[in-house]
């Protein structure tokens, strides 16, 4: 009986941790231009996909209790795909961080980027330039 109750502590320990982080990319380019986008991690894959003018993808996903959950992300810009951009689009700090939503806008001058996150470090909340 005391062993079952070390598992069920446990068990809620891990529960409580594991939170729903994500990713949202946005298209706020002009002119017609399309927005290529391909993400993964260590256990998933989203895309690739073409977001239009103005669109969004969002992507929701559980992080690890390790502190590891990290995607990559490669935007291109349309219509000939020739300018690109490759980055770590979400990542947390630490074994405290609930990671947040890191909300990425593709616009004619940058990549910028807003994370809005629950708790975790103390990260900007605002929305900034990150890439050229």
């Amino acid at each position: 009986m005391q062993n079952l109750s070390i598992l069920l502590v446990c068990s809620f320990c891990i529960l409580g941790h594991v939170s729903s982080a994500g990713i949202r990319i946005g298209n706020e380019l002009k002119n017609k231009k399309l927005l290529w986008m391909r993400c993964y991690s260590k256990d998933d894959v989203i895309g690739p996909l073409i977001i239009p003018i103005g669109g969004h993808r969002f992507n929701y996903f559980g992080t690890n209790i390790f502190a590891t959950t990290r995607f990559m992300c490669t935007l291109r810009q349309g219509p000939n795909y020739r300018h690109h951009q490759n980055f770590t689009a979400f990542k947390l700090y630490s074994a405290s961080d609930d990671g947040g939503v890191w909300d990425w806008r593709a616009r004619e001058d940058g990549i910028y980027l807003k994370i809005k996150a629950e708790r975790g470090v103390n990260r900007p909340v605002f929305m900034h330039k990150k890439y050229d």
